[in-house]
Protein backbone atom coordinates (compact mmCIF):
# COMPACT_ATOMS: atom_id res chain seq x y z
CA UNK A 1 0.00 0.00 0.00
CA UNK A 2 1.27 3.48 -0.88
CA UNK A 3 2.59 5.45 2.09
CA UNK A 4 2.41 9.25 1.84
CA UNK A 5 5.71 11.09 2.31
CA UNK A 6 5.94 13.40 5.33
CA UNK A 7 6.58 17.07 4.54
CA UNK A 8 7.28 19.44 7.44
CA UNK A 9 6.85 23.14 6.68
CA UNK A 10 8.37 25.55 9.22
CA UNK A 11 6.58 28.90 9.01
CA UNK A 12 3.07 29.84 7.93
CA UNK A 13 3.88 32.95 5.93
CA UNK A 14 3.12 33.45 2.24
CA UNK A 15 5.48 30.61 1.18
CA UNK A 16 4.43 28.09 3.83
CA UNK A 17 0.70 28.55 3.32
CA UNK A 18 0.99 28.42 -0.46
CA UNK A 19 3.10 25.24 -0.38
CA UNK A 20 0.75 23.44 2.00
CA UNK A 21 -2.19 24.34 -0.25
CA UNK A 22 -0.50 23.18 -3.44
CA UNK A 23 1.10 19.88 -2.30
CA UNK A 24 -0.60 16.82 -3.77
CA UNK A 25 -2.68 15.27 -0.96
CA UNK A 26 -2.44 11.83 -2.57
CA UNK A 27 1.36 11.90 -2.20
CA UNK A 28 2.14 14.00 0.87
CA UNK A 29 1.12 14.37 4.51
CA UNK A 30 1.95 17.89 5.71
CA UNK A 31 2.85 19.19 9.16
CA UNK A 32 2.90 23.00 9.50
CA UNK A 33 4.94 24.29 12.42
CA UNK A 34 4.74 27.94 13.45
CA UNK A 35 5.39 29.94 16.64
CA UNK A 36 2.04 31.66 16.12
CA UNK A 37 -1.36 30.09 15.52
CA UNK A 38 -2.13 32.45 12.65
CA UNK A 39 -0.92 33.59 9.23
CA UNK A 40 -0.25 37.34 9.06
CA UNK A 41 -0.76 39.58 6.05
CA UNK A 42 2.37 41.69 6.41
CA UNK A 43 1.74 44.34 3.70
CA UNK A 44 -1.05 45.84 5.82
CA UNK A 45 0.67 45.82 9.24
CA UNK A 46 1.13 49.58 8.90
CA UNK A 47 -2.67 50.01 8.67
CA UNK A 48 -3.11 48.18 11.99
CA UNK A 49 -0.36 50.32 13.55
CA UNK A 50 -2.13 53.48 12.37
CA UNK A 51 -5.61 52.35 13.52
CA UNK A 52 -7.02 51.99 10.00
CA UNK A 53 -7.98 48.31 10.13
CA UNK A 54 -8.51 45.72 12.85
CA UNK A 55 -5.75 43.17 13.60
CA UNK A 56 -8.23 40.33 13.02
CA UNK A 57 -8.80 41.54 9.43
CA UNK A 58 -5.25 40.58 8.44
CA UNK A 59 -4.65 37.61 10.75
CA UNK A 60 -5.90 34.15 9.75
CA UNK A 61 -5.92 31.13 12.12
CA UNK A 62 -3.82 28.44 10.43
CA UNK A 63 -6.13 25.62 11.53
CA UNK A 64 -9.05 27.44 9.95
CA UNK A 65 -7.22 27.87 6.61
CA UNK A 66 -6.68 24.08 6.39
CA UNK A 67 -9.88 22.93 8.03
CA UNK A 68 -10.96 20.96 4.96
CA UNK A 69 -7.56 19.39 4.18
CA UNK A 70 -7.27 15.94 5.77
CA UNK A 71 -3.56 15.62 4.96
CA UNK A 72 -2.51 18.81 6.82
CA UNK A 73 -1.83 19.02 10.57
CA UNK A 74 -0.75 22.10 12.50
CA UNK A 75 1.50 22.52 15.54
CA UNK A 76 2.10 25.78 17.37
CA UNK A 77 5.78 25.37 18.22
CA UNK A 78 9.22 26.84 17.57
CA UNK A 79 11.68 24.97 15.37
CA UNK A 80 15.00 24.69 17.23
CA UNK A 81 17.42 22.57 15.21
CA UNK A 82 17.70 20.05 12.38
CA UNK A 83 19.40 16.65 12.41
CA UNK A 84 19.88 16.34 8.64
CA UNK A 85 21.54 12.93 8.92
CA UNK A 86 18.57 11.29 10.63
CA UNK A 87 15.97 13.57 9.03
CA UNK A 88 14.62 14.86 12.34
CA UNK A 89 13.39 18.37 13.22
CA UNK A 90 13.72 19.30 16.89
CA UNK A 91 11.14 21.77 18.17
CA UNK A 92 9.77 23.21 21.40
CA UNK A 93 7.00 20.63 21.02
CA UNK A 94 9.23 17.57 20.55
CA UNK A 95 10.97 15.82 17.66
CA UNK A 96 9.41 15.18 14.25
CA UNK A 97 10.70 12.88 11.52
CA UNK A 98 10.45 14.10 7.93
CA UNK A 99 10.95 12.95 4.37
CA UNK A 100 11.11 16.55 3.17
CA UNK A 101 11.73 19.61 5.35
CA UNK A 102 10.84 23.10 4.09
CA UNK A 103 12.12 26.17 5.92
CA UNK A 104 9.95 29.26 5.41
CA UNK A 105 10.38 31.22 8.66
CA UNK A 106 10.84 34.61 6.99
CA UNK A 107 12.72 37.53 8.47
CA UNK A 108 12.91 39.71 11.54
CA UNK A 109 14.07 43.32 11.92
CA UNK A 110 17.81 43.81 11.53
CA UNK A 111 19.24 46.21 14.12
CA UNK A 112 22.78 45.59 12.81
CA UNK A 113 24.05 44.50 16.22
CA UNK A 114 22.85 47.65 18.03
CA UNK A 115 21.26 46.17 21.18
CA UNK A 116 20.23 49.60 22.50
CA UNK A 117 18.20 50.24 19.36
CA UNK A 118 16.71 46.75 19.52
CA UNK A 119 15.61 47.35 23.11
CA UNK A 120 14.08 50.81 22.62
CA UNK A 121 12.74 50.97 19.06
CA UNK A 122 9.46 49.53 17.81
CA UNK A 123 9.61 47.10 14.91
CA UNK A 124 6.76 46.08 12.62
CA UNK A 125 7.16 42.41 11.79
CA UNK A 126 4.11 40.86 13.49
CA UNK A 127 0.45 41.72 14.10
CA UNK A 128 1.31 41.94 17.81
CA UNK A 129 4.01 44.56 17.13
CA UNK A 130 1.52 46.53 15.02
CA UNK A 131 -0.88 46.53 18.01
CA UNK A 132 1.98 47.66 20.29
CA UNK A 133 2.68 50.64 18.03
CA UNK A 134 -1.04 51.47 17.88
CA UNK A 135 -1.35 51.37 21.69
CA UNK A 136 1.82 53.38 22.19
CA UNK A 137 0.80 56.15 19.77
CA UNK A 138 -2.74 56.44 21.11
CA UNK A 139 -1.34 56.69 24.65
CA UNK A 140 1.16 59.27 23.44
CA UNK A 141 -1.68 61.44 22.08
CA UNK A 142 -3.44 61.16 25.47
CA UNK A 143 -0.26 62.16 27.33
CA UNK A 144 0.11 65.31 25.20
CA UNK A 145 -3.03 66.72 26.86
CA UNK A 146 -1.43 67.01 30.30
CA UNK A 147 2.25 67.28 29.32
CA UNK A 148 4.44 70.30 30.06
CA UNK A 149 5.90 72.19 27.09
CA UNK A 150 9.23 70.43 27.72
CA UNK A 151 7.60 66.96 27.77
CA UNK A 152 5.62 67.71 24.62
CA UNK A 153 8.84 68.01 22.58
CA UNK A 154 9.58 64.29 22.79
CA UNK A 155 5.92 63.24 22.63
CA UNK A 156 5.31 65.22 19.43
CA UNK A 157 8.23 63.72 17.48
CA UNK A 158 7.54 60.44 15.67
CA UNK A 159 10.67 59.08 13.98
CA UNK A 160 10.58 56.30 11.38
CA UNK A 161 13.89 54.75 10.33
CA UNK A 162 13.94 53.30 6.82
CA UNK A 163 12.11 54.75 3.81
CA UNK A 164 11.16 51.53 2.05
CA UNK A 165 7.46 50.81 1.46
CA UNK A 166 6.76 50.28 5.20
CA UNK A 167 8.43 53.53 6.26
CA UNK A 168 6.80 55.55 3.48
CA UNK A 169 3.34 54.07 4.12
CA UNK A 170 3.58 54.65 7.88
CA UNK A 171 4.75 58.25 7.41
CA UNK A 172 1.84 59.01 5.09
CA UNK A 173 -0.68 57.37 7.43
CA UNK A 174 0.57 59.30 10.46
CA UNK A 175 0.51 62.59 8.52
CA UNK A 176 -3.16 61.96 7.64
CA UNK A 177 -3.98 61.15 11.27
CA UNK A 178 -2.33 64.40 12.38
CA UNK A 179 -4.21 66.50 9.83
CA UNK A 180 -7.65 64.85 9.75
CA UNK A 181 -8.22 62.70 12.84
CA UNK A 182 -6.50 64.31 15.84
CA UNK A 183 -8.23 67.73 15.42
CA UNK A 184 -11.61 65.90 15.66
CA UNK A 185 -10.56 63.60 18.52
CA UNK A 186 -8.87 66.34 20.57
CA UNK A 187 -10.65 69.63 19.87
CA UNK A 188 -8.83 72.52 21.46
CA UNK A 189 -5.45 70.74 21.46
CA UNK A 190 -2.90 71.84 18.89
CA UNK A 191 -1.39 68.81 17.16
CA UNK A 192 -0.01 70.83 14.26
CA UNK A 193 3.46 70.56 15.86
CA UNK A 194 3.37 66.76 15.62
CA UNK A 195 6.51 66.06 13.56
CA UNK A 196 6.79 62.92 11.44
CA UNK A 197 10.48 62.45 10.65
CA UNK A 198 11.50 59.84 8.09
CA UNK A 199 15.19 58.89 8.24
CA UNK A 200 16.80 57.01 5.33
CA UNK A 201 20.42 55.92 4.89
CA UNK A 202 20.38 56.07 1.09
CA UNK A 203 19.70 59.02 -1.21
CA UNK A 204 16.02 58.28 -1.87
CA UNK A 205 12.73 57.14 -0.45
CA UNK A 206 11.59 53.80 -1.99
CA UNK A 207 15.18 53.08 -3.00
CA UNK A 208 14.28 49.75 -4.68
CA UNK A 209 11.70 51.35 -7.00
CA UNK A 210 12.04 53.49 -10.15
CA UNK A 211 13.43 57.06 -10.07
CA UNK A 212 9.89 58.28 -10.92
CA UNK A 213 8.44 56.48 -7.89
CA UNK A 214 11.24 57.80 -5.68
CA UNK A 215 10.65 61.41 -6.76
CA UNK A 216 6.85 61.15 -6.54
CA UNK A 217 6.85 59.50 -3.08
CA UNK A 218 9.20 62.15 -1.66
CA UNK A 219 7.10 64.95 -3.19
CA UNK A 220 3.86 63.46 -1.82
CA UNK A 221 5.34 63.05 1.67
CA UNK A 222 6.82 66.53 1.77
CA UNK A 223 3.48 67.91 0.58
CA UNK A 224 1.87 66.14 3.54
CA UNK A 225 4.34 67.74 5.93
CA UNK A 226 6.65 64.78 6.51
CA UNK A 227 10.26 65.74 7.34
CA UNK A 228 12.47 63.49 5.16
CA UNK A 229 16.17 63.07 6.06
CA UNK A 230 18.03 61.09 3.38
CA UNK A 231 21.72 60.06 3.52
CA UNK A 232 21.22 59.92 7.28
CA UNK A 233 21.56 57.03 9.74
CA UNK A 234 20.31 56.49 13.27
CA UNK A 235 23.40 56.16 15.51
CA UNK A 236 21.78 55.57 18.90
CA UNK A 237 18.45 55.74 20.73
CA UNK A 238 17.91 55.30 24.46
CA UNK A 239 14.12 55.62 24.47
CA UNK A 240 14.28 59.39 25.00
CA UNK A 241 16.97 60.83 22.73
CA UNK A 242 17.78 59.81 19.18
CA UNK A 243 21.21 60.63 17.73
CA UNK A 244 21.59 60.90 13.94
CA UNK A 245 24.76 60.45 11.89
CA UNK A 246 24.57 64.19 11.12
CA UNK A 247 25.16 64.88 14.83
CA UNK A 248 21.61 66.09 15.38
CA UNK A 249 19.83 64.94 18.53
CA UNK A 250 16.03 64.50 18.39
CA UNK A 251 14.04 64.12 21.61
CA UNK A 252 11.43 61.43 20.96
CA UNK A 253 9.42 58.73 22.70
CA UNK A 254 8.72 56.99 19.38
CA UNK A 255 11.20 55.35 17.01
CA UNK A 256 9.75 52.84 14.55
CA UNK A 257 12.43 50.70 12.91
CA UNK A 258 11.90 49.57 9.31
CA UNK A 259 15.51 49.88 8.16
CA UNK A 260 16.40 46.36 7.17
CA UNK A 261 15.73 42.69 7.83
CA UNK A 262 17.72 39.60 8.74
CA UNK A 263 16.53 36.03 8.15
CA UNK A 264 15.32 33.91 11.08
CA UNK A 265 17.91 31.21 11.67
CA UNK A 266 17.96 27.56 12.71
CA UNK A 267 20.91 25.40 13.77
CA UNK A 268 21.97 22.18 12.12
CA UNK A 269 22.57 23.35 8.56
CA UNK A 270 26.00 22.92 6.92
CA UNK A 271 28.40 25.87 6.76
CA UNK A 272 28.10 26.08 2.95
CA UNK A 273 24.40 26.93 3.34
CA UNK A 274 25.19 30.22 5.13
CA UNK A 275 24.35 33.22 2.93
CA UNK A 276 24.31 37.01 3.39
CA UNK A 277 22.06 38.55 6.10
CA UNK A 278 21.59 35.08 7.63
CA UNK A 279 19.80 33.83 4.50
CA UNK A 280 20.11 30.18 3.47
CA UNK A 281 21.83 29.36 0.16
CA UNK A 282 19.63 27.24 -2.11
CA UNK A 283 19.85 25.95 -5.66
CA UNK A 284 17.23 26.80 -8.29
CA UNK A 285 14.88 24.07 -7.07
CA UNK A 286 15.06 25.63 -3.55
CA UNK A 287 17.18 22.76 -2.17
CA UNK A 288 19.50 23.93 0.62
CA UNK A 289 23.19 23.75 -0.35
CA UNK A 290 24.89 20.72 1.16
CA UNK A 291 21.62 19.06 2.18
CA UNK A 292 19.34 16.30 0.99
CA UNK A 293 15.60 16.82 1.38
CA UNK A 294 15.86 20.23 3.10
CA UNK A 295 14.45 23.23 1.22
CA UNK A 296 14.17 26.96 1.94
CA UNK A 297 11.66 29.44 0.49
CA UNK A 298 10.84 33.13 0.40
CA UNK A 299 12.63 35.83 2.39
CA UNK A 300 14.83 33.19 4.02
CA UNK A 301 16.21 31.74 0.79
CA UNK A 302 19.24 33.09 -1.07
CA UNK A 303 18.93 31.82 -4.63
CA UNK A 304 21.40 33.03 -7.26
CA UNK A 305 20.02 33.00 -10.81
CA UNK A 306 21.14 34.61 -14.10
CA UNK A 307 18.64 37.46 -13.70
CA UNK A 308 19.20 37.80 -9.93
CA UNK A 309 22.86 36.97 -9.20
CA UNK A 310 22.58 38.67 -5.78
CA UNK A 311 19.42 36.82 -4.75
CA UNK A 312 15.77 37.72 -5.18
CA UNK A 313 13.95 40.66 -3.58
CA UNK A 314 12.30 39.72 -0.28
CA UNK A 315 8.71 40.19 -1.41
CA UNK A 316 5.54 38.09 -1.21
CA UNK A 317 5.45 37.36 -4.94
CA UNK A 318 8.82 35.54 -4.81
CA UNK A 319 7.75 33.47 -1.79
CA UNK A 320 4.41 32.47 -3.34
CA UNK A 321 5.91 31.46 -6.70
CA UNK A 322 8.85 29.56 -5.18
CA UNK A 323 6.30 27.63 -3.10
CA UNK A 324 4.17 26.80 -6.15
CA UNK A 325 7.21 25.50 -8.02
CA UNK A 326 8.44 23.47 -5.03
CA UNK A 327 5.03 21.78 -4.77
CA UNK A 328 5.47 20.75 -8.43
CA UNK A 329 9.07 19.67 -7.93
CA UNK A 330 8.36 17.49 -4.88
CA UNK A 331 5.73 15.76 -6.99
CA UNK A 332 8.29 15.46 -9.81
CA UNK A 333 10.74 13.83 -7.38
CA UNK A 334 8.13 11.29 -6.29
CA UNK A 335 7.26 10.54 -9.92
CA UNK A 336 10.96 10.41 -10.98
CA UNK A 337 10.49 13.31 -13.37
CA UNK A 338 13.04 16.08 -14.07
CA UNK A 339 12.93 19.16 -11.80
CA UNK A 340 12.04 22.65 -12.98
CA UNK A 341 14.25 25.61 -12.18
CA UNK A 342 12.97 28.82 -10.62
CA UNK A 343 13.34 32.29 -12.06
CA UNK A 344 11.51 35.34 -10.77
CA UNK A 345 9.32 37.26 -13.17
CA UNK A 346 9.11 40.74 -11.71
CA UNK A 347 5.47 41.77 -11.96
CA UNK A 348 6.18 45.17 -10.46
CA UNK A 349 6.13 46.94 -7.11
CA UNK A 350 3.98 49.58 -5.48
CA UNK A 351 3.53 51.69 -2.38
CA UNK A 352 0.77 53.89 -1.07
CA UNK A 353 1.54 57.23 0.55
CA UNK A 354 -1.95 58.21 1.63
CA UNK A 355 -5.50 58.69 0.38
CA UNK A 356 -5.48 59.08 -3.43
CA UNK A 357 -1.65 58.92 -3.42
CA UNK A 358 0.36 55.89 -4.51
CA UNK A 359 3.14 54.89 -6.88
CA UNK A 360 3.09 51.79 -9.10
CA UNK A 361 5.99 50.36 -11.11
CA UNK A 362 4.95 47.72 -13.64
CA UNK A 363 7.30 46.18 -16.23
CA UNK A 364 5.60 48.10 -19.05
CA UNK A 365 4.29 51.27 -17.35
CA UNK A 366 4.85 53.48 -14.31
CA UNK A 367 2.19 55.71 -12.83
CA UNK A 368 1.19 57.55 -9.68
CA UNK A 369 -1.73 59.29 -8.01
CA UNK A 370 -5.38 58.30 -7.73
CA UNK A 371 -5.34 55.45 -10.28
CA UNK A 372 -2.20 54.02 -8.68
CA UNK A 373 -3.94 54.18 -5.29
CA UNK A 374 -6.97 52.27 -6.63
CA UNK A 375 -4.68 49.63 -8.18
CA UNK A 376 -2.78 49.29 -4.87
CA UNK A 377 -6.05 48.84 -2.93
CA UNK A 378 -7.53 46.35 -5.40
CA UNK A 379 -4.42 44.14 -5.53
CA UNK A 380 -3.98 44.08 -1.75
CA UNK A 381 -7.65 43.27 -1.31
CA UNK A 382 -7.33 40.35 -3.76
CA UNK A 383 -4.36 38.93 -1.85
CA UNK A 384 -6.29 38.81 1.44
CA UNK A 385 -7.16 35.18 2.17
CA UNK A 386 -10.85 35.09 3.05
CA UNK A 387 -13.91 36.65 1.40
CA UNK A 388 -15.17 37.76 4.82
CA UNK A 389 -11.93 39.61 5.57
CA UNK A 390 -11.92 41.18 2.10
CA UNK A 391 -15.36 42.54 2.89
CA UNK A 392 -14.37 43.85 6.35
CA UNK A 393 -11.33 45.65 4.97
CA UNK A 394 -13.24 47.09 2.03
CA UNK A 395 -15.93 48.48 4.38
CA UNK A 396 -13.24 49.95 6.67
CA UNK A 397 -11.49 51.58 3.72
CA UNK A 398 -14.78 52.92 2.32
CA UNK A 399 -15.75 54.47 5.68
CA UNK A 400 -12.27 55.95 6.14
CA UNK A 401 -12.34 57.38 2.61
CA UNK A 402 -15.78 58.95 2.93
CA UNK A 403 -15.36 60.31 6.46
CA UNK A 404 -11.58 60.78 6.67
CA UNK A 405 -11.96 58.96 9.96
CA UNK A 406 -11.88 55.47 11.50
CA UNK A 407 -13.45 54.26 14.72
CA UNK A 408 -10.72 51.76 15.59
CA UNK A 409 -8.67 53.90 17.96
CA UNK A 410 -8.86 51.56 20.94
CA UNK A 411 -6.04 51.25 23.47
CA UNK A 412 -6.05 47.54 24.25
CA UNK A 413 -3.73 46.51 27.07
CA UNK A 414 -4.08 45.19 30.60
CA UNK A 415 -4.49 47.58 33.49
CA UNK A 416 -1.24 46.48 35.12
CA UNK A 417 0.92 47.53 32.17
CA UNK A 418 -1.19 50.67 31.72
CA UNK A 419 -0.13 51.82 35.21
CA UNK A 420 3.58 51.53 34.51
Amino acid sequence: MHQNKKVIIVGAGFAGIQLARKLDSSLFDVLILDRLNHHQFQPLFYQVASSQIEPSSISFPIRNIFRGKKNVTVRMAEALSIDTGNKILRSSSGEFAYDYLVLAMGCKSNFFGNTELEKNAFSLKTTYEAIQIRNHLLETFEKVLSATEEEKKSLLNIVIAGAGPTGVELSGAFAEIRDHVLPKDYPGTDFSKLAIILVEGSENTLNSMSPEAQKASAAYLRGMGVDIRTNTLVKSYDGENLLLSTGENIPTKTLIWSAGVIANGISGLPQEAAGPANRIRVDRSSLVKGCNSVYALGDLAFMETPLYPKGHPQVANVAINQAKLLAENLKNLEKSRPLEQYEYRDLGSMATIGTNKAVVDLPFIRFKGYIAWLVWMFLHLMLILSVKNKLFIFINWAIAYLTRNTSLRLILKNQQSAKQ
